[in-house]
C-alpha cells in the first residue's frame, strides 16, 4: 500500500490493518426506490493509498477510541466504533477492542475513508477476538447498515455496483494511474441528494457501456460545481492533465494518467500550487485481504 510506515499508538498489543481509499470512476442515479433511497450505478476502484486501522483487544467488553483526534466524530456516529458494536452483537461476544485510526484519507472527500475503516474493523476483529470470521456476504450485510460504500471494502475487490451500492460484481480494471486531489470541500450527502438540479433519471447502463467509455461522469459534479467554487477550480485545474472527475459526493477529484511517472509529475505541479494531492495506482484487490491472508 502506498503509505508511509505505520506508527503504532502508545502501549502494547496493537495490530495494524490497511483501510484503502476508493474512487468512483463514474456515478449515475437511475431512479428511486419506494422507501426514498436513490438507485445508483457506479464503478469502485480501490487505491494503493489509505488509512491504517490499529486494533487492540480489551479485557472488558468496551469499544473505545482512546486516541481519537479532534476531527473524529462522536462515538454514536463513528463508523469504526459502530462496526465493532455491530460485530460484537452479531457474534454474541463479550470482548472489547481499542481502535486507533491513522488517518490519511481526507474526511468528507468522497474517498470512502470512514466506510473503509468500518470494513477493516469488520474483517479483522473476528481474528483478533479468536473467533471464526463470518462469510464476507454476512459481514457486508452488517456493513450496509452503516453505509452504502462499506460492502465493497468488505469484499475487497474493485467492482461494478448497483442498487444503493450493495449489488456488486467484481471488475478487473488492470493497472491504472491517477492524480487524486482534495478541494477540502465537504457537503452533507443528504443535502446533495435533495439538490433541485441533480439528475435522477439516467438510463441504466451495463458494464460493457462503462468499459467502452460510453458512460462516464458523476451525477453530483454539476451540483458541486455550482455550490462550491473550490471544487470547480480544482476540476478545471486537473483538466489540464486529462478528463477530470469527481469521486463520490465529497470534494475529492481525480484524473487518470497514462503512467505512474506522469501522475507523480502532475502531483508535483499541483502541490507547488498548494493543492492537497497524491499520485495513486488502482488496485483490483484490497491490501486488507492480503494482510488477513484471505
Amino acid at each position: 500500500m502506498n503509505v508511509p510506515p505505520a506508527a503504532p499508538p502508545e502501549g502494547e498489543g496493537w495490530q495494524a490493518y490497511p483501510a484503502p481509499a476508493k474512487l468512483n470512476l463514474f456515478l449515475a442515479i437511475t431512479g428511486r426506490r419506494a422507501d426514498g433511497y436513490h438507485l445508483l450505478q457506479t464503478v469502485f476502484q480501490l487505491l494503493d493509498w489509505g488509512d491504517t486501522v490499529w486494533l487492540r483487544p480489551r479485557a472488558d467488553d468496551r469499544i473505545c477510541r482512546p486516541t481519537a483526534p479532534a476531527y473524529a466524530p462522536e462515538a454514536g456516529r463513528d463508523l469504526a466504533v459502530r462496526a465493532a458494536r455491530q460485530l460484537q452483537a452479531a457474534l454474541g461476544v463479550r470482548q472489547g477492542v481499542d481502535i486507533h485510526v491513522e488517518k490519511r484519507i481526507p474526511v468528507g472527500g468522497g474517498f470512502g475513508g470512514g466506510s473503509s475503516n468500518a470494513a477493516t474493523v469488520l474483517r479483522a476483529l473476528p481474528r483478533l477476538w479468536g473467533r471464526p470470521s463470518p462469510p464476507p456476504g454476512q459481514l457486508a450485510a452488517l456493513g450496509l447498515a452503516l453505509g452504502a460504500d462499506v460492502p465493497v471494502f468488505v469484499h475487497g475487490h474493485s467492482a461494478w455496483a448497483e442498487g444503493v451500492g450493495e449489488r456488486l460484481d467484481p471488475l478487473a480494471l488492470g493497472e491504472r494511474h491517477y492524480l487524486v486531489a482534495d478541494s477540502g470541500v465537504s457537503v452533507p450527502t443528504a443535502e446533495l441528494f435533495q439538490a433541485p438540479g441533480l439528475k435522477r433519471d439516467t438510463p441504466p447502463a451495463t458494464i460493457a457501456d462503462f468499459l467502452s467509455g460510453a458512460v462516464h461522469g458523476n451525477a453530483f459534479e454539476p451540483v458541486l460545481r455550482q455550490r462550491a467554487p473550490l471544487v470547480a477550480a480544482l476540476l478545471d485545474r486537473l483538466g489540464a492533465f486529462g478528463v477530470a472527475r469527481l469521486t463520490g459526493t465529497g470534494g475529492g477529484c481525480f484524473v487518470e494518467l497514462p503512467s505512474r511517472a506522469e501522475a507523480e509529475a502532475a502531483q508535483r505541479a499541483l502541490a507547488a500550487e498548494g493543492w492537497a494531492c497524491r499520485a495513486c495506482t488502482g488496485l483490483d484487490r484490497s491490501p486488507l485481504l492480503a494482510a488477513l491472508g484471505a
